[in-house]
């Protein structure tokens, strides 16, 4: 009798630990992502449009519900990440490099994936400035975020070159956070003290469609070469709670960036009707097609902006390989 009620308590804790292990490894049945403004976030408006991740997912096994929000700047997405109210975030490399720097000893957020490789262009409709060195106190440049924005350390990288170490911010009182569609009003409307925009496609081609505006800064000519704009970032928990949806969410990435390269026509319209854009779908298929633009999933440059915020004291944390900042999902790619 007592082996027979052994045994009927063995089997019992034994079908306990099953459920709890079922419930622990269940994966999430809502995943929450952001994107910002911009043509940059192409891909992930795709995905949106064509319930990409969401079929990806049923390949997995899964059965997805996916809310998709809008912020307009990286800092919000870091803090939204923090909080545990998203899943994935998007942004620049500023954002993302200043997150990993802060978390490696605790929730530990990296990097899922890039969304592409594009150029910023800083303009401006102000003739007398021709370089960085002709900004004065009466000027003021829009980006998204003030000091983290791959705009703000872009324009800090741009400032050290010209005004030599220890003068990186030597332009950062000139600079106003504000999204780019808010930017693109206040410059062309010329009733603000914005003169000038770092930005991105399309709203810098749209701007420059101005003949008021020039162009001052290329961030390809600072960076010397191609580099990443846009990436995906997640924190650790999530993550491994959810190698399936992971695994989706690349998929249908890679899906989308497929679409794009064999469909920009396609594309750009889906793209200008999804954010009841104000640009030509000619316009917009034209940046998209612009061999500059390059949308992949592969990291370029990351190390080059590490570098410069862990000598300019924005980020701690250091490292030489590009991978320590991205989770394993990609880790194949021939990154920088």
């Amino acid at each position: 009798m007592r082996f027979q009620a052994l045994t009927r308590l063995i089997a019992a804790v034994g079908l306990l630990s099953v459920g709890l292990s079922g419930t622990a490894y269940a994966e999430a049945d809502t995943v929450r992502i952001a994107k910002q403004f911009g043509l940059g976030y192409l891909p992930l408006t795709l995905m949106e449009e064509e319930k990409l991740f969401e079929q990806q997912a049923k390949k997995q096994g899964l059965d997805i519900k996916v809310e998709w929000l809008r912020l307009s700047a990286g800092a919000p997405m870091n803090d939204a990440i923090l909080s545990g109210n998203l899943d994935f975030a998007s942004g620049g490399v500023g954002p993302l490099l200043t997150i990993w720097g802060k978390t490696q000893t605790n929730v530990m957020v990296k990097g899922v994936a890039a969304l592409n490789s594009m150029p910023l262009y800083l303009v401006t409709t102000n003739p007398n400035i021709k370089t960085v060195k002709d900004y004065t106190e009466k000027d003021k440049i829009a980006l998204p975020g003030v000091k983290t924005s791959i705009q703000a350390v872009t324009l800090q990288i741009a400032a050290e070159k010209v005004f030599g170490k220890g003068q990186q911010d030597k332009l950062d009182a000139f600079t106003v956070s504000m999204s780019h569609p808010d930017a693109l009003a206040s410059m062309l409307g010329g009733k603000s003290e914005i003169n000038s925009h770092f930005g991105s496609a399309p709203f810098q081609e749209m701007e420059l469609a101005d003949p008021r505006v020039h162009k001052v800064l290329d961030s390809y000519e600072v960076l010397g070469g191609p580099h990443t704009f846009n990436t995906v970032w997640a924190n650790s928990k999530f993550v491994n709670a959810n190698p399936k949806i992971v695994k989706a969410f690349l998929d249908a990435l890679e899906e989308s960036m497929t679409r794009i390269k064999a469909d920009p026509a396609a594309a750009a319209a889906m793209w200008v009707k999804a954010e009841n854009s104000k640009i030509p779908v000619a316009d917009a298929e034209k940046i998209i097609r612009n061999p500059q633009n390059e949308w992949t999933t592969t990291p370029k440059k990351i190390l080059t902006y590490l570098d410069y915020m862990n000598r300019a004291g924005l980020v701690s944390t250091k490292t030489s390989d590009w991978k320590d900042i991205f989770f394993n999902g990609i880790h194949g790619a021939s990154g920088s």
